[in-house]
């Protein structure tokens, strides 16, 4: 006896005929019904897909109770949810706590009060439609979140992309005005990475190195030159050692690059705590990477913590490569002779921590010399 019609569906289970017949007078003008005689076959109903609403269910059956029969259907994840009002002549506490305890949501006392019998199926099919329907909700808002989580990581990918285009633009202009190599590029990318990754937990750098920013920092690295695309032809590309007027000039490339980065990130005048977008390692980079932790550097003779730690990574990795590469004022230092200028710099040049990370660093030094190497330029 089923009106698939009806809106709401009540399984009535008892093994007496006229509790059967009163329940379904009672309930049929409302709800569609489907009755089960005793408690196997309304398993049975429930194994063959029938899904009501709601079950009212006889405490006292033969073969299967009651009780036995709401154990059965609250282990089933599939049957779990539907609410369960026992129907039993068993009024005492104990009788309706053990049925609680099975899952049941409500009791029916015999003889059955029709208004109450009314109210109480009105009342937890009402709770059934309302959590049914807060699923639902629930449903569509995952399902928005995905979406919007998809649009925001493409979003990304694209940001990430236009980043990338933005400083390989820009290192690739830098370069055709620089009279250093591509591969003094690589390698002091690489060297500043491996520097960021040995500190990222030191509670000196912690906060400064998280992955994402030394992935930012490895992009930004090759632009500590930039502003060399304003120094004179006559200097930049001078075979010989620099005079002191034209090296004053030279020094002017650190904010030279600072200012031309500021003005790509659209944030021109506009520094110090201010968020100047991705190119902020990069502006750290090219204006900084020539000072020195006893603050006699330039542009702006920052010392100590002033630096930025981008710029201070820099700093080390730029001089380490100089040393063991050919200048038109020196030959190609080894390696040995390189690293032991860099720790003569400790606290005066370089932050000594950094240092320190340099010490622990060096194997990977080598190997990044040796694999970016070019020929007899470098004596790594």
């Amino acid at each position: 006896m089923c009106a698939d019609a009806s809106p709401t569906r009540v399984m009535v289970v008892d093994d007496e005929p006229v509790n059967i017949k009163l329940l379904v007078d009672l309930l049929q003008p409302d709800h569609g019904l489907i009755v089960a005689k005793n408690g196997q076959q309304a398993l049975d109903r429930l194994a063959a897909g029938a899904r009501p609403d709601l079950i009212l269910l006889d405490v006292m059956m033969p073969e299967l109770d009651g009780h036995e029969v709401c154990r059965r259907i609250k282990a089933q994840p599939e049957l779990a949810h539907i609410p369960v009002i026992f129907v039993t002549a068993m009024g005492a506490t104990e009788d309706e706590t053990k049925g609680f305890d099975l899952g049941a949501v409500d009791y029916l006392t015999k003889p059955i009060s029709p208004p109450v019998a009314r109210a109480r199926v009105r009342t937890h099919l009402a709770l059934t439609q309302a959590r049914r329907q807060l699923e639902e909700h629930n449903q569509d808002l995952e399902a928005q979140v995905v979406e919007r989580t998809r649009e925001l990581m493409a979003r990304t990918r694209q940001v990430v992309r236009v980043q990338d285009v933005t400083i390989r633009a820009l290192a690739s202009l830098a370069e055709t005005r620089d009279n250093e190599t591509g591969n003094h590029i690589r390698r002091t990318q690489h060297y500043v990475k491996t520097l960021a990754e040995h500190l990222k937990t030191h509670p000196r750098f912690s906060a400064h190195l998280d992955d994402d920013t030394i992935e930012l920092l490895f992009k930004s690295a090759p632009l500590h030159d930039v502003g060399k695309v304003g120094i004179p032809d006559a200097i930049l590309l001078k075979p010989d050692r620099l005079t002191a007027d034209e090296f004053e000039i030279m020094q002017t490339h650190a904010e030279l690059g600072r200012q031309a980065l500021l003005a790509a990130a659209g944030e021109e005048g506009e520094v110090d705590g201010e968020d100047i977008g991705f190119l902020k390692l990069a502006c750290e980079i090219a204006g900084g990477h020539h000072e020195k932790w006893d603050g006699t550097g330039y542009p702006a003779g920052l010392a100590g913590e002033a630096i930025p730690v981008s710029a201070r990574l820099m700093a080390l990795a730029d001089v380490y490569d100089a040393l063991i590469s050919r200048r038109v004022y020196k030959p190609p230092f080894p390696h040995e002779k390189a690293a032991g200028i860099i720790r003569q710099g400790s606290g005066s040049h370089f932050d000594p921590a950094v240092v320190a990370a340099f010490d622990a660093c060096e194997p990977a030094f080598l190997e990044i010399a040796r694999r970016y190497g070019d020929d007899s330029e470098i004596a790594a």
